[in-house]
């Protein structure tokens, strides 16, 4: 691969998150793209009307999206599903409702609370501002619009050092007094909802609800001795987010057995328990309705379901150069070295040996790294997608991601090589069959 592929890559990935300030925003450049290349959007409450050699996907909640594309060769008898999962959301701080609060009679702090498990310190001294979406209520419609205030609107200012000595020696952040954001002065008391409404190119008295959130300014940048390295907001997860989807489209699905999926979810930083995260009957709501289309009875969907398999896409905690020994002594992934395993006896990851050698296998025809991951044994580590998705849905499921640092941070890093790493290993997936053989073995083909 040619180091120019890599950083074109990578800069098309900072583009993509620098336009996505919210998962609504996510979603909805994901189904521009989508469109761009010919894709067709269904609705959930209306009639499906599928046929071959077509990309469809549908949404849910404005912040989820599931695409997938029929086999080319004409058979609806398909064998089986491919499937992607990867997530749209990253910690950040939701603004509240009545969200201003007046300050010692001068100034005029955003009431915010915790979206996710973050580093917090990082939001200090940075320039913020506001995204997500807001209800807007015509006569008796209500209608959805994405909303990002884009400019710099707020900033969280630290406690100098003179008036806590004790700074640097280790701070417990207080997220209801510590963490509010300076949004102006007391003359600017009542603004905030009059800046929505016209982002929303909408009057104040017609938004009638908001999910709205802050971020960082800050754009993503390409650094390093050897511009080896890529900071951005949102790195997780929208680096594999982005990956799944591209390596979708660019796929040739040539085999004609497999309908591919990408499944992109929200809420997998609160846990999943949403109509839209991955702990919903959406995955399996759309699947079922793509057999039905297809001429499936419940026979064979089912046996569609146990010959299929998933990929688990959600970032990996590459090995810090400062704390080396919270690693793992003999598993240590390291950015720009590939696409990373994720191992965990507890089941926290869906990884078992049968998923871990399909997709090093698929790894290797891709001519891609893979590296792996495991937590030290006394040190607890989180959960994905994967677990989660296969209480509804069960088939073999692989936990995979790209390797970074300063994971939950509002400014995370990660390898320049690796987003393209993950898309051609994503697209070698789809143009993969993977079938199940009677006696259990499996063979790709």
């Amino acid at each position: 691969m040619e180091e120019a592929s890599f950083l074109e890559t990578s800069k098309e990935l900072l583009t993509f998150i620098e336009n996505s300030p919210s998962a609504f925003h996510v979603v909805n450049n994901l189904a521009k793209i989508l469109e761009d290349e010919g894709y067709v959007e269904l609705s959930e409450n209306q009639e499906w009307n599928i046929s071959q050699a077509k990309g469809y996907f549908v949404t849910r909640g404005d912040s989820s999206i599931i695409v997938f594309k029929l086999p080319k060769d004409g058979a609806v008898d398909f064998t089986n599903f491919q499937i992607t999962a990867a997530h749209s959301d990253s910690p950040a701080f939701k603004l509240k409702e009545n969200p201003e609060i007046v300050s010692d009679n001068k100034y005029i702090v955003a009431n915010v609370e915790k979206y996710g498990g973050m580093l917090m310190a990082p939001w200090f001294d940075r320039p913020l501002s506001v995204a997500g979406r807001v209800i807007v209520k015509e006569t008796d419609t209500f209608e959805t619009r994405l909303v990002n205030v884009d400019r710099d609107l707020c900033l969280i200012p630290n406690l100098a050092i003179h008036m806590n000595r004790d700074a640097n020696s280790g701070i417990a952040y207080n997220a209801q007094k510590d963490m509010l954001p300076l949004m102006g002065e007391i003359e600017s008391k009542d603004l905030l909802d009059k800046i929505i409404a016209d982002a929303a190119e909408a009057q104040v008295e017609d938004i009638v609800g908001a999910d709205l959130f802050l971020y960082n300014r800050m754009p993503g940048t390409i650094w390093g001795v050897d511009n080896e390295f890529i900071s951005s907001p949102r790195l997780d997860d929208l680096q594999c987010a982005y990956s799944c989807v591209n390596a979708l489209i660019k796929a040739e699905n040539s085999n004609g057995e497999s309908v591919n999926v990408c499944a992109v979810f929200d809420n997998e930083e609160v846990g999943s328990t949403t109509k839209q995260g991955a702990d919903s009957t959406f995955l399996t709501d759309t699947l079922e309705r793509i057999a039905t289309m297809c001429g499936k009875d419940m026979e064979a969907y089912k046996r569609s379901i146990a010959n299929s398999f998933m990929i688990s896409a959600d970032n990996a905690h590459g090995v810090h150069p400062n704390y080396t020994d919270k690693a793992d002594p003999t598993n240590r992934p390291y950015l720009n070295e590939g696409i990373v395993v994720k191992y965990n006896a507890n089941q926290k990851y869906t990884t078992d040996a049968i998923s871990a050698s399909i997709f090093k296998e698929i790894c290797k025809r891709a001519g891609v790294p893979v590296q792996t991951y495991v937590n030290r044994s006394d040190i607890a580590g989180g959960s994905t997608l994967g677990n989660i998705s296969n209480a509804h849905i069960s088939l073999n499921t692989v936990d995979i991601g790209l390797a970074q640092l300063s994971m939950h941070s509002p400014y995370e890093t990660a390898g320049i090589k690796d987003t393209k790493y993950m898309i051609d290993a994503i697209k070698k997936f789809y143009e993969t069959s993977i079938y199940t053989n009677r006696n259990g073995s499996i063979t790709l083909r």
